[in-house]
Formats: structure tokens, sequence, C-alpha cells
């Protein structure tokens, strides 16, 4: 009888450990990017579209005020794709500062915006209204949103 407690106590901690594993990898993990939307998007000149998008900071804008609140901005180089340049914009009152260095490997989600030198990506954090899917900004394994 021993040996079967044991067992099943073994099984238990196994399965209560995957969940734990589960859910860690669920709060941090963020969707694959996927340039080529982006590509799209700009070839097309559509906006209004939710995107993942992934590359390595090209520059940084800093932070500047907005119609309601500070926004933060900085120059995405896509890694995949066209090799387009975009804009990526986030609301500080949500995201706070995000602590960027050219080169960083950064992937938004956020809604696309064109024009013509390459378009924006903003809405990069929560849409408390709920009007927006929400974003974030993914920096070195941080997310902002």
């Amino acid at each position: 009888m021993q040996r079967a407690e044991r067992a099943v106590r073994k099984q238990l901690r196994a399965l209560l450990l995957g969940i734990v594993l589960l859910a860690i990898a669920a709060c941090s993990a963020t969707e694959t990017p996927d340039d080529a939307a982006v590509c799209s998007a700009y070839d097309a000149a559509r906006s209004h579209v939710e995107v993942v998008a992934g590359g390595d900071v090209n520059r940084i804008l800093g932070v500047r005020p907005g119609r309601e609140s500070a926004h933060e901005g900085f120059l995405l180089r896509l890694n995949g794709g066209c090799r387009l340049t975009v804009r990526v914009e986030t609301n500080t009152d949500f995201t706070g500062n995000i602590p960027l260095q050219i080169g960083d490997r950064v992937v938004v989600k956020g809604e696309y915006e064109y024009y013509e030198r390459g378009g924006v990506i903003h809405w990069t954090h929560r849409d408390p209204r709920g009007h927006h899917a929400n974003g974030y900004v993914e920096v070195d394994g941080t997310m902002y949103y």
C-alpha cells in the first residue's frame, strides 16, 4: 500500500509542476512576429491592421507629450520580409519608460498605421476601454504593456 501511495504522490507532484510551468510560460509568452503582415500592409498602404513585429531598435526617439498623455517612440528595423523600418509609439502612462538601447531586439504587438516613410505601430499597450486589442513591447524577455 505504501508503494502505491508514493507512486500517486509522485504523479501528483509531477502534474502540479507541469501546471505551474505551463502557467509561467503562458504569462511570459509573446506571439511569434509576423513581419510579412507589416510588409503587406505597407505595400498595400493599409491602416488599422493588428500586427506582431520583431526587429532591432534602430533609433530612440524619446518621450514626447501627446494629446492625452506622454508617448515614447523608437524606430524598429524589421528582421524579416521587406526589412522595413517602422516607428513604434507606446503610452508611458501604461508602460512606463522602457529602457531601450540601439540594437536591442524587440517584439511589439499593436496597430499598424500606414504612411509612406514606413508607418507606425501604436496601441502597444493595454486599452482600458477595450476598443483595441491589448498590445505590448517586449525587450529582453521583459514585457511592457
